[in-house]
């Protein structure tokens, strides 16, 4: 048996999502809690909240996953979209905890230049902010690597190592590990072998114990080709029996598995679930 599940809208309300989740099949999803293009958002309806956590409750399905919105970037060298960055991180933070949301996850920004080290010095300050300002909301908030794309941070096992190492608190931070991102940033996930080479790293840099997310998702590019686009399970370039390898990993299979895969005329969320399950032998 595997947790599976996909990206939920909340258009309408946000308590609507666990509906939707429910009738895609999803056994745990993610959602943003607010307009993820914007910076600006409006503060938590205490009694959309409630219903939000009681829809949740009824429904046994769990855990919810949120996901920082787009524009943060808390690499960035730019004074003025950090300290936003930082505040963003902060409300989100707090409406998880409004919302009974377990895990926030977060992309760790680009550094626009100013070199890869600084980005990261960028990051590990701008965590421990947050985590600070936003209090003990009981909310862990967990670094996603990145797909390798120019001047980002965070997208080898050692970039988020450096990272996780300054954080003050870190018993409130974890990793969710984005399968389309590894494979665009060069980690082959495409063999037996290749997984066990993969997750053997990441435990020795990360400690598989901080995996708290997977975000399962096919790429449209070639390994190591920096390319963020991700595909339908098992039509891209990992496979379907690169996610048989993957699903027989003894750690992945116990985590929440969040598919972020297109809706088209192929397939929708509740194929992609199914597919999983599938090559999941459940």
């Amino acid at each position: 048996m595997v947790l599976v599940g996909c990206h939920v809208s909340i258009a309408g309300s946000i308590d609507l999502a666990v509906g939707r989740a429910l009738d895609a099949g999803c056994d745990t999803f993610q959602i943003f809690s607010r307009n993820p293009r914007g910076w600006k958002a409006k503060d938590l309806d205490p009694d959309v909240a409630g219903a939000f956590r009681a829809a949740l409750s009824e429904s046994g399905i769990g855990p919810v996953v949120d996901h920082m919105p787009y524009l943060p970037n808390p690499a960035s060298p730019d004074d003025a979209i950090y300290e936003k960055s930082i505040a963003t991180l902060v409300m989100e933070l707090q409406r998880c905890e409004l919302l009974g949301i377990p895990y926030l996850v977060t992309h760790l920004g680009h550094h626009r230049g100013a070199g890869l080290a600084a980005g990261q010095e960028r990051v590990i300050a701008a965590v421990n902010q947050a985590l600070e300002d936003a209090g003990d909301t009981g909310v862990t908030l967990l670094f996603e690597n990145t797909a390798g794309e120019k001047n980002s941070v965070g997208s080898t096992f050692s970039d988020i190592a450096r990272i996780m190492e300054g954080i003050d608190a870190g018993e409130r931070i974890g990793i969710c590990f984005d399968t389309c991102h590894a494979f665009a940033a060069g980690y082959d996930l495409r063999t037996a072998e290749g997984v066990a080479t993969v997750f053997g790293e990441l435990d020795d840099r990360l400690g598989l114990q901080h995996l708290r997310v997977i975000h399962l998702n096919d790429c449209k590019g070639d390994l190591g080709s920096g390319l963020d686009r991700h595909e339908h399970i098992g039509l891209g370039s990992i496979g379907e029996d690169g996610f048989r390898h993957i699903l027989r990993h003894p750690v992945i299979r116990r985590l929440p598995l969040i598919c972020e895969t297109p809706v088209d005329e192929r397939r929708g969320d509740a194929g992609n679930i199914a597919k999983v399950r599938e090559l999941a032998g459940t």
